[in-house]
């Protein structure tokens, strides 16, 4: 196949494709269309960003344009193609691209994923749509609040499946499925195909075509890869100063939590490395939000969890670097598959520790690729180097305070770790030797006595810091000031309130049943 015209997509299908600047498909897009074109199911596997969302969504478009309605009645626009992606980044470049691909057919689409408002999502579907791209979770809350109908879904497509899996929707999917009738064409792609996908797909697809344009877990060639050892507590060290001395425009750094996503940006701003965080803690305002900065270079460099290793379709992304390797060894090779895509170059990066070997070479036997070792001078496990170069404050020659003026103090290493992400830091826990030592204040003469009436008059509350008065206790009242310590001089209230604490205790509760009772009895008698 030379072109898309050769493939039998219609004339309004083919212009879009030309305005989109594509001229011949990719070796995905020239088997899968016109398998999905003869009306087989698909398990399709294929490296991210070459080109799989075409290969799917095209053929889609071309076997709904018979029965395209242009009449502007919802019920004439029922769901006809359902889309399942991992994560709202995905949900959302998909549904791009099927508005690109039909821009010039009587055909609706909207994407549906958390993280917003549900009123436009609900608006747009009460208008009608043929199409929607949604991730599992926010279509389970639109089935269950009876705001989508998926009774008349023809076609479904699970895009990214392996991901899917990793991150606990399958049971999720398998709901989905029950909901849509069993007589459709169903489409599976994913990166990689552990044994898990595999049951999956043979409970979703009918004698499915299987299409492989890569082996099992490769790489792009196109992309280069190179570790680093490095100390663990170096690595950020080493992270400027490979963006700083190469001068790197356009980075996307990966962490192994959220935590350590938030932490690392913040620490990047403050060494003069423009940066942003994008993680599932986020919203999808403030995602969407750093994600637009990086594309335009507003931000340097975008530092990311595993919820980005999908579908973050970036143009000519040079460099990803691997700040933590990934638990999985799979996702080492969806983190890559953001850069050298459709052919380009790349450069993957990764900063190991010597306690991640282990990880380092379960990943080279996925990959089946021995990655080359580059260890950067001055950043050596072990040599000695950057050894006074970790994140304790900076002692001037006083040796009495810190250059902040602080106290000489040591903090703990959890506090440390919060006042370098950005956050409070910890209150100091005082031992309890510290506290027996510390000097109390002197009672006023006759506090006890005022506390020991309120305990009998069953008066539990807590009592506040001294000198704030509380309403209804008996730090309102002022109590007069003696140097006698057994203070035997008459008190004499000065408030009603204190007033109020001469007059006799009431009867407790058992005592007020009692007499109660006792009027009943005399009474009665």
């Amino acid at each position: 196949m030379t072109s898309f015209a050769d493939l039998g997509l219609a004339p309004p299908i083919l212009k879009a494709v030309e305005e989109m600047g594509y001229t011949e498909p990719t070796p995905i897009q020239a088997q899968a269309i016109p398998v999905v074109l003869a009306g087989r199911d698909v398990m399709g596997g294929a490296q991210t960003g070459t080109g799989k969302t075409a290969g799917f969504t095209l053929p889609l478009l071309q076997k709904m344009l018979p029965h395209a309605n242009t009449s502007t009645s919802p019920a004439r626009h029922p769901i006809r193609a359902l889309i399942l992606t991992p994560t709202r980044e995905l949900a959302a470049q998909v549904e791009e691209s099927v508005k690109n691909y039909s821009k010039h057919l009587a055909l609706r689409s909207t994407q549906i994923y958390g993280g917003v408002n549900m009123d436009p999502q609900i608006q747009e579907l009460r208008r009608g749509v043929e199409i929607v791209v949604a991730t599992p979770g926010r279509l389970l809350d639109h089935v269950q609040q009876r705001t989508i109908n998926l009774s008349q879904v023809e076609f479904f497509v699970l895009d990214e499946a392996d991901r899917m899996l990793d991150m606990g929707f399958i049971p999720d999917i398998r709901r989905i499925v029950a909901l849509i009738p069993k007589q459709r064409q169903s489409l599976l792609f994913s990166a990689t195909f552990p044994e898990d996908i595999k049951r999956l797909a043979g409970e979703l697809l009918r004698d499915p075509v299987s299409i492989q344009v890569a082996r099992r877990n490769a790489v792009a060639e196109s992309v280069t890869h190179v570790v680093h050892p490095v100390a663990r507590e170096h690595k950020r060290d080493l992270l400027v100063h490979l963006v700083q001395s190469r001068d790197l425009k356009q980075v996307l750094v990966f962490t192994a939590t959220r935590i350590g996503c938030n932490r690392l940006a913040y620490q990047l701003n403050r060494d003069g490395v423009h940066a942003a965080a994008i993680h599932g803690d986020k919203t999808q305002s403030e995602r969407t939000e750093a994600l637009d900065q990086f594309k335009t270079g507003k931000v340097r460099v975008l530092v990311a969890t595993d919820v980005a290793a999908r579908g973050l379709d970036i143009e000519d992304l040079p460099c990803v670097i691997n700040f933590e390797l990934p638990n999985t060894p799979e996702d080492y090779v969806h983190r890559i598959g953001r850069t050298g895509r459709a052919g380009k170059g790349g450069e993957a990066i990764s900063l190991v520790a010597p306690e991640e070997y282990e990880k380092l070479g379960d990943i080279e036997q996925v990959i089946k690729t021995t990655i080359r070792r580059d260890a950067v001078p001055g950043f050596v496990p072990g040599s000695g180097s950057h050894a006074d170069s970790d994140d304790r404050p900076e002692r001037s020659s006083r040796g009495g305070r810190d250059r902040a003026g602080s106290s000489r103090e040591r903090e703990r290493p959890a506090a440390r770790e919060r006042s370098d992400a950005g956050s409070e830091p910890a209150p100091r826990e005082h031992s309890l030797r510290e506290h027996s030592s510390r000097e109390q204040p002197a009672r006023e003469p006759g506090r006890d006595r005022v506390r020991d009436r309120t305990h009998d008059r069953g008066d539990d509350r807590r009592r506040p810091p001294r000198g704030e008065p509380a309403r209804g206790d008996v730090a309102s009242a002022r109590l007069p000031q003696s140097d006698d310590p057994i203070f035997t001089r008459p008190y004499e209230p000065e408030s009603a309130a204190a007033a109020d604490l001469e007059r006799p205790a009431p009867p407790r509760r058992g005592q007020q049943v009692a007499a109660l009772l006792g009027g009943f009895i005399r009474k009665a008698g």
